[in-house]
């Protein structure tokens, strides 16, 4: 366990080898980002192997940072944070992999990439509000420089807009903390010091803290009405990054949510419980909606990544130990689907075709041209419709059973979502890659159809690799959930969220 903040360490090393490695060649560069990308993986899944589940953080460092202020460089881990940290290192691993094919300026390319893996590990393992902070902002920086240099699509208004809505929830985050410290009378920012000086701010201060840090880190989970930079961003993120955005970065705002503002102000939270659950599932139903309308099948994945995301706020709003466990889980299941659908979209179709509308796709029939991708797509959408036998099945069931015991109309509602998502995925997989026999393609002589102009590659070795990796994922967690809900369950029962997760009701 101790080992585990090496993945923050080997992690930026790897950056500034990459960045000169890339002077040398594109190819050095590739590799040393793959073996730090896989290296702080195996870490990861080397340290869960030795991990005893527990209530409460395991400290793994503690030094003091600022003293005047109380701040420590304080890492630590349990069970919510590991589940993340292993997904941190698969997405890496896979983003890198199916970012194989970058050549324009590679190292930079992977130098802003690894660093933003670096700072979401820190973020992971942070357990000093300030640190979490700090590591927050490493993780949010790189994400603008990969959309607005390696992007594609109205790229430089996508990254902006990300990087606006991304600061403006850091400074509402960081003004809430700031208030607690300064008028809680605090000495420090240690997660439990934090939750103890709060209790000594006023109801209507508490009221308006949780508001500044739950919506500030919501703004980065993606939560309705602050969602809007999400389908933006993914769309012209190139297609690691779009993994990574999707796969962690959008989880390093549920996870403020959580590890911070839920017990930091229980009074607050229960005056906001009620809105808070109504927007999760109005955005569940409302991205879902506008994914079924979408012509842009990258918009399509987009928008159904918000949708999804709306089932992990949910189950924090329902606040009990299921549906809070549930959205842990969904985090972990969600970054592994919708990077497997980005990774496809992006990558092997996207590239190969250079378009993403459905009317054109629906003429390719590309069930024909790139099976391998067609059969990935398939897997991935049925997957992220929530069927038996894959991750996203056992995360939303479980958010849903724990919501309908907090507020069934809640449920009911969210439940309408996931039938939502049935219609787009399936619309995405029949007009993306299997057309219709009156928009096919003209036959040739022999009957087939004619797309020797389109003249696509074969699908390559790291783009398998990849796939494979993401797939055996979200099959293995579908199969055996308890790997990981083992893991999550006794780190709920620490005191901080005893406050928190009593199944308030609307």
């Amino acid at each position: 366990m101790r080992f585990l903040p090496w993945t923050i360490y080997l992690t930026l090393a790897g950056a500034l080898l990459a960045l000169a490695g890339g002077r040398r060649s594109a190819g050095t560069a590739r590799w040393i980002a793959l073996l730090t990308a896989a290296g702080t993986w195996i870490l990861t899944l080397a340290a869960a192997t030795r991990f005893v589940p527990g209530p409460g953080l395991q400290t793994l460092v503690d030094l003091p940072w600022i003293p005047t202020m109380g701040v420590r460089y304080h890492l630590a881990v349990d069970g919510i944070s590991l589940t993340l940290l292993v997904l941190t290192g698969l997405a890496a691993t896979a983003g890198v992999l199916f970012s194989w094919n970058v050549e324009e300026r590679t190292g930079e390319f992977f130098a802003f990439f690894l660093t933003l893996v670096a700072g979401v590990y820190g973020v992971f393992l942070s357990a000093d509000a300030l640190l979490f902070f700090v590591f927050y902002e490493i993780a949010i920086v790189p994400k603008y420089f990969l959309i607005a240099a390696w992007g594609s699509t109205n790229r430089e208004y996508g990254a902006m807009k990300l990087a606006l809505y991304s600061f403006a929830g850091s400074a509402m985050v960081l003004a809430g903390l700031l208030w607690v410290y300064s008028s809680g009378g605090a000495h420090g920012f240690s997660f439990g010091e934090l939750t103890h000086a709060a209790a000594n701010l006023s109801r209507p201060g508490q009221i308006v803290v949780f508001a500044l840090v739950f919506f500030g880190f919501a703004t980065l989970a993606g939560l309705f009405p602050l969602h809007t930079w999400a389908p933006t961003g993914h769309v012209a993120a190139p297609t690691g990054a779009s993994m990574l955005l999707a796969g962690v970065v959008m989880k390093l705002g549920a996870y403020g949510c959580l590890r911070v503002a839920l017990p930091l102000t229980p009074l607050g939270f229960a005056y906001w419980q009620t809105p808070i659950a109504w927007l999760a599932v109005t955005g569940i139903v409302y991205a879902g909606l506008v994914a079924l309308m979408e012509q842009d099948l990258k918009f399509v994945i987009g928008y159904s990544s918000v949708s999804h995301m709306g089932f992990v706020m949910l189950g924090l709003a329902a606040a009990n130990p299921r549906a809070v466990s549930g959205a842990v889980l969904q985090m972990f299941s969600h970054g592994v689907i919708a990077g497997l659908l980005f990774a496809v979209v992006g990558r092997m179709v996207y590239d190969r075709t250079h378009t993403r509308r459905l009317g054109d796709l629906r003429r390719m029939q590309l069930y024909r041209l790139l099976p391998f991708a067609t059969t990935v797509f398939v897997v991935a959408g049925v997957a992220s419709m929530g069927l038996p036998g894959f991750s996203g099945f056992p995360a939303e069931l479980t958010i849903l059973i724990g919501t309908w015991a907090a507020g069934p109309r809640w449920a009911a509602v969210a439940a309408v979502g996931v039938l939502v998502a049935a219609a787009f995925t399936l619309r995405a997989i029949q007009l993306g890659f299997f057309g219709s026999a009156d928009q096919a393609a003209p036959a040739d002589s022999a009957g087939h159809p004619d797309h020797a102009g389109l003249h696509l590659s074969a699908i390559t070795w790291p783009e398998k690799v990849g796939a494979l990796l993401l797939i055996g994922t979200t099959v293995l967690i579908g199969l055996k959930p308890d790997l990981l809900l083992d893991w999550i369950n006794p780190a709920l029962q620490s005191p901080l969220w005893h406050a928190v997760l009593n199944g308030g009701a609307p």
